[in-house]
């Protein structure tokens, strides 16, 4: 392994990232070009940061003035990085594009058609046809996140711990985990199987407040479970051996009930060096000519955790460095909805979430949530998303969304007011884009898998609407805008002036026998965590709710797809109903309720007597098109009007019209 320190020169110092250790650099698939971008290495390493306490622009770092400082009076970190770039400097534009990793994992892959993420990285196939380094980008995905599990492949950040061996940092910390099989043990970190996060340990299994509770709603009654009934510990090799990070249920947990444990926890990690770790390191690349990867600009991707964790950065003003410059110039936030996260505060957990049916009132979706400064009517709160910083350091910011997050993530609250009565604005750096019907983050793999057809009806689990193609246009419009100036396409999604935002129990869905629909979105409260929430520090644990706020979703039109946003190929041209949520069918518990993050595909029916004797509402493949060359044609039309909308590469034309082509097929034979 090469082992190689870049000793950085004082304007490195400046940016704060103190020095880089490069642990390995290799060529991509042996120098082979990769596509149109040529020949591509990859370096792979550590950095190491410094924050200063005392810095203005550090302050806002719960618990950083209480953790360990080095001789100059700075506190350190580090975290690992996997870089990917052209080979030949000539090839490269200058654009550093900053994957901030989810849950360790790299994301850039969705855009690049054909990528293969179960090939290792020093293979061609796993960049699929590399939109991104063929136009000279160079990727650098980067660990943040201090409780990301301790596997293979995965990024790490390693941030100091808030007091001192001698006094410790104490706490609440709260855990809770929807049962859907029999089990015994549960661990105290989110997640499942290897992927859970690491958990804060317990500070004294026999503290008083450490408390297990169980409830059947989310909102039910909690009811405490004995102590005597538990333990924190777990099952290993038949036996039952202590573990401060996960409870033992000797009777079992109940599958179809929500557990929720309350426990005094140790070892508060400083989590907000997390995103000053991002803020510096883009800094170090845009500043010290003698980085690592030298770059005129800088762009961060983020998708789902890390799309909050991107508005989360926005909102507590982390796009100013610590000498007082720009970090990144623009940011694409992708399917965040409404949400920041546990991303800053005291034991925070920057894994949990809000999920439709699983981690509750976790510090998610909180307001504000709009760009533009509003009110909320019930707490006579005012703020703003953007209302710290500085504002002449304000990126350029993608938010982009699909019909999911209306149904799972409150997507609304970003552009209306809390009480769901009045469209607002964004500001003039900011577009938001909303890829109608798609489910969350990235399409189900198609053809479907014969195994996920429901039973009772004609739908499939897995929306397949391949939202990548929208995707890739709107990442190069981002790049032109960030270093051409070059306007882009105006933003499109759903609102309440134009009527395409309802209530969930408004939705006129056609029907389609065998098909249960959504009506209970997942649900934001307003939440309160204690006195000292304004300090980052939880008091109260569970926090007492308040009042919801109001949730609307997407209109849809005669297929039930929705009508609203940028209207891929698919539903210019159905073949299908693309819901982008599907139910909890065949779960123990709750099955009017939305699965987390999934959606459904439901075929048109083939002919007009398909249809008649289904008792489907939908029009048929038959009555629409008449036949396969028919349908293509209108096909052709339409990816000529994304293209010309700017929602579709012109490259990536042929690629479209031979999904729906594919797509035909498949419906015509499949049943």
């Amino acid at each position: 392994m090469l082992a190689v320190l870049l000793l950085l020169s004082s304007a490195a110092a400046d940016a704060r990232v103190v020095r880089v250790v490069i642990d390995s650099r290799q060529p991509v698939a042996g120098g082979a070009p990769i596509g149109i971008a040529g020949p591509c290495e990859r370096i792979v390493g550590r950095v190491f940061y410094a924050f200063d306490p005392r810095n203005p622009q550090n302050r806002q770092i719960v618990d950083l003035a209480l953790a360990p400082r080095n001789a100059r009076g700075e506190v350190e970190a580090w975290g690992e990085f996997a870089l990917v770039r052209p080979a030949d400097p000539a090839r490269r534009s200058g654009i550093a594009l900053i994957d901030v990793t989810n849950r360790g994992g790299q994301t850039t892959f969705v855009f690049h058609l054909g990528a293969r993420r179960d090939l290792p990285p020093d293979s061609p196939g796993h960049y699929g046809d590399a939109l991104l380094l063929a136009r000279g980008v160079t990727i650098i995905s980067i660990g943040w996140q201090f409780d990301v599990p301790p596997q293979d492949g995965l990024l790490h950040f390693h941030p100091p711990e808030a007091g001192t061996a001698a006094e410790p940092i104490t706490g609440l910390v709260r855990s809770d985990v929807t049962i859907e099989a029999a089990t015994r043990t549960v661990s105290l970190g989110h997640g499942v199987g290897a992927s859970r996060a690491v958990a804060y340990p317990v500070a004294d299994s026999g503290d008083p407040a450490n408390v297990l509770t169980v409830r059947d709603d989310p909102a039910a009654e909690r009811r405490v479970v004995p102590r005597s009934a538990w333990r924190f510990a777990r099952e290993q090799d038949g036996r039952v051996v202590d573990d401060s990070r996960s409870i033992y249920m000797g009777g079992g947990f109940e599958p179809g009930k929500i557990y929720e444990a309350v426990y005094r926890a140790k070892g508060a990690v400083v989590v907000g060096t997390g995103l000053a770790a991002v803020r510096d390191l883009v800094s170090y690349l845009k500043y010290d000519k003698d980085s690592i990867a030298p770059s005129h600009h800088g762009i961060a991707y983020g998708v789902s955790q890390t799309g909050r964790f991107l508005r989360h950065f926005l909102y507590q003003g982390f796009n100013t460095d610590e000498q007082g410059r720009k970090a990144f110039d623009g940011i694409f936030s992708h399917t965040a909805g409404a949400g920041r996260g546990s991303f800053n505060h005291r034991f925070a957990q920057p894994s949990r979430d809000a999920q439709p049916y699983s981690t509750f009132f976790y510090p998610t979706d909180v307001f504000p949530f709009t760009s533009v400064e509003t009110i909320d009517p019930v707490t006579k709160v005012r703020g703003a998303l953007l209302g710290a910083g500085n504002a002449a350091h304000r990126p350029k910011v993608f938010y982009v969304d699909g019909g999911y997050e209306y149904w799972g993530r409150a997507a609304s609250l970003t552009h209306t007011t809390v009480d769901g009565t009045r469209d607002l604005g964004f500001t003039t750096s900011e577009r938001r884009y909303v890829i109608a019907s798609a489910q969350h983050s990235s399409p189900a793999p198609f053809p479907p898998d014969r195994a996920a057809k429901d039973q009772e009806a004609p739908s499939y689990r897995g929306n397949v609407l391949d939202q990548r193609l929208a995707l890739r246009a709107l990442f190069v419009a981002l790049c032109d805008w960030v270093t051409k100036g070059s306007e882009p396409p105006a933003s499109r999604y759903p609102t309440l002036g134009r009527g395409e935002l309802v209530a969930p129990n408004d939705v006129r869905f056609p029907a389609i026998p065998g098909v249960a629909v959504a009506r209970i979105p997942a649900q934001p409260y307003r939440v309160d965590y204690g006195p000292r929430w304004g300090q980052g520090i939880i008091d109260v644990e569970p926090p007492r709710l308040g009042p919801p706020y109001t949730v609307l979703v997407p209109r849809v039109d005669e297929f039930g797809n929705d009508a609203a946003g940028i209207r891929s190929v698919e539903l210019r041209v159905p073949l299908a109903t693309y819901f982008p949520w599907r139910l909890r069918i065949g779960a123990p518990a709750a099955t009017d309720r939305m699965a987390s993050f999934t959606g459904m595909f439901v075929p048109l029916p083939r002919t007009e007597e398909d249809r008649t004797s289904s008792g489907d509402s939908r029009p048929s493949l038959e009555r629409l098109y008449g036949g396969r060359e028919a349908y293509l044609r209108r096909v052709d039309d339409a990816t000529r009007s994304l293209v010309g909308e700017r929602f579709l590469l012109a490259a990536d034309a042929q690629a479209a019209r031979e999904r729906m082509a594919a797509t035909w097929d498949w419906v015509m034979q499949a049943r």
